[in-house]
């Protein structure tokens, strides 16, 4: 009789390899370079102070007589503030972040007795027609 005879395969191992080396030197220069970039971002962010455009014209062209300063909702009067002298019966353009319209003076009182004149400067109740708000503008219709 013969024997068999067990072929042991040998595994073919590769030879070992050395761990890498940690190389210091660049990783500061990693850091370096970040730090470059860092600083040149930083440069980037300042800000630009620009020139304002020039404000924009209003419909009517004309600069505002007086400035809404109260406004009653139950008897549906605005006070106003005048910048100049304004007549019974003148037209005013009302104009505002929620207000636009015109509406000619019908009625105007100072200290509770009716004007016929607006002076300068004072403080006299209108009755309009729609609210107003206070900060409004007021201009010549």
């Amino acid at each position: 009789m013969k024997k068999k005879t067990k072929k042991v395969l040998k595994k073919k191992i590769a030879p070992k390899r050395k761990p890498a080396k940690k190389v210091t030197a660049k990783k500061k220069s990693v850091r370096a370079k970040k730090a470059t970039v860092k600083k040149v971002a930083k440069k980037t962010k300042k800000r630009v102070i620009r020139k304002s455009a020039p404000a924009k014209k209003k419909k009517n062209g004309s600069k505002p007589i007086g400035i809404v300063t109260h406004f009653y909702n139950e008897i549906s009067v605005a006070i106003v503030r005048f910048r100049e002298k304004v007549p019974l019966g003148a037209v005013l353009y009302f104009r505002g972040a929620t207000t636009d319209f015109k509406h000619p003076i019908k009625s105007m009182q100072y200290d509770h007795k009716p004007i016929t004149i607006a002076p300068k400067g004072k403080q006299i109740g209108i009755k309009v027609p729609k609210r107003v708000r206070v900060g409004d503008k007021v201009h010549r219709g």
